[in-house]
């Protein structure tokens, strides 16, 4: 067979495998970024597929989400903006499953500073020593609510609330704190793991804020024929092993 039609004829043959390789766009809460991009080169890996994602805080995601960005999944840190995608109709409720839980954790500047007892009576105005108390937006975004959620349980948020830096989302608030702008702040137990410049002074009690869950669910206007796949390897017990290497918790 002559060259040029050799070259033809496998190309007719190729055609079929690259016409099943599929897209998804994710839209994702920026405390997921580095977990959930190894749990995409696997499954991109195993199917062919690729992925498009964008990180951002979680309440930013869904406004975009709502006025019409072609996300095709979205995965929250907060079931209530969840919630209220569900309410607009602007994701498919039945595909709506929360597969991971965190903490929430005070960090602080510099390696080695000694651990601390959060609890009713931390002196975290103290702590501060008239520096600020770096957290993500507090009234919007999930990390900076549930962090609020727990310094007002334990009556703390009273005495710094002046203090309080606000970023965009909770990788901004660590940013801060290990660019040395803020002494102190508080963030996702999995955002403090392997940061740089950065100290764990201790973990907020559970009881103090509600659950920390990460729902995810496919958006209403998803076209990709591939995304349902990927939502359910999220739950795979393949991604299972990297979230919990990246210090999530599991939900099954």
């Amino acid at each position: 067979m002559p060259f040029a039609r050799w070259i033809f004829a496998a190309a007719l043959c190729l055609a079929p495998l690259h016409a099943l390789a599929g897209t998804v766009t994710v839209f994702a809460a920026a405390s997921l970024k580095s977990a959930l991009t190894a749990v995409g080169a696997v499954w991109s890996g195993q199917t062919g597929h690729s992925i498009s994602y964008s990180f951002a805080g979680t309440s930013a995601l869904a406004n975009q989400i709502a006025q019409g960005a072609p996300a095709d999944i979205f995965i929250s840190a907060s079931g209530d903006w969840m919630d209220k995608l569900a309410e607009s109709g602007d994701i498919r409720a039945s595909t709506r499953r929360d597969i991971l839980g965190n903490s929430l954790v005070l960090i602080a500047h510099g390696a080695g500073a000694a651990p601390v007892n959060i609890n009713a009576n931390l002196d975290l105005a103290g702590l501060l020593a008239g520096g600020k108390l770096a957290m993500a937006l507090v009234d919007s975004v999930p990390a900076g609510q549930y962090g609020k959620a727990a310094l007002t349980s334990l009556g703390l948020w009273d005495s710094i609330e002046a203090q309080v830096a606000q970023a965009e989302n909770v990788t901004g608030a660590l940013n801060f704190v290990s660019m040395g702008e803020a002494p102190l702040g508080i963030v996702y137990a999995t955002d403090a793991k392997g940061a740089r410049d950065v100290s764990v002074l201790g973990t907020f009690p559970a009881a103090s804020h509600p659950p920390i869950t990460y729902p995810a669910a496919l958006t209403s206007a998803s076209s990709s024929d591939v995304a349902a796949d990927f939502l359910a390897f999220l739950s795979s017990d393949q991604a299972a092993s990297l979230w919990q290497e990246a210090g999530f918790v599991v939900l099954k």
